[in-house]
C-alpha cells in the first residue's frame, strides 16, 4: 500500500509517459530526459521519485495508451490532493514540459496535453496541514 506522497509521485511517472508518448511513440532523448529528473530528484534527497520511474517503465512495456496515462495520473493527483503542495503542481508541470522539449520539436498533441493539465490541475489546492508534514 502506498502512502498519498508516493501515490502523488507514481502519478509522476503515469505523466511523464502520457507526455512522451503523446506524439505516438516514446523518444529514447523523452525517456533518458525522465529518467535523469528523476535521479536528480533522487539525488536531492526524495527517494521516493523512484516510484515515478519505475511505473514510466511499467505504463510503457504495457504499451497503455497516453489518455489512459493521462486519466490515471489526474485519478491520483486528485485522490491524494491534500498532499499536493504549488511547489509539487510546478514541479509536475516543468517535468512534463522538458519531457516535450527534449525530443524536438513540441508537437501539438503535447503541447495540447500539457495545456490541459494546466487547466486540469489548476482548481486543485493541497492541504499545507498535509504538505508541510516532513
Amino acid at each position: 500500500m502506498l502512502t498519498p506522497r508516493q501515490n502523488l509521485h507514481y502519478a509522476i511517472g503515469e505523466l511523464a509517459y502520457a507526455i512522451a508518448s503523446a506524439d505516438g511513440k516514446i523518444q529514447k532523448e523523452e525517456r533518458k530526459k525522465f529518467h535523469d529528473m528523476v535521479a536528480a530528484e533522487i539525488r536531492c534527497g526524495d527517494p521516493q521519485y523512484e516510484l515515478a520511474d519505475i511505473n514510466f517503465q511499467l505504463l510503457e512495456k504495457d504499451k497503455v495508451s497516453p489518455a489512459t496515462a493521462y486519466e490515471w495520473a489526474m485519478k491520483e493527483i486528485r485522490v491524494n490532493s491534500h498532499y499536493l503542495s504549488p511547489e509539487l503542481k510546478n514541479a509536475y508541470i516543468q517535468f512534463m514540459e522538458k519531457i516535450a522539449r527534449a525530443h524536438p520539436p513540441v508537437t501539438i498533441d503535447e503541447t495540447d496535453l500539457i495545456e490541459k493539465f494546466k487547466k486540469d490541475i489548476e482548481p486543485i489546492h493541497g492541504d499545507p496541514v498535509f504538505y508541510l508534514q516532513k
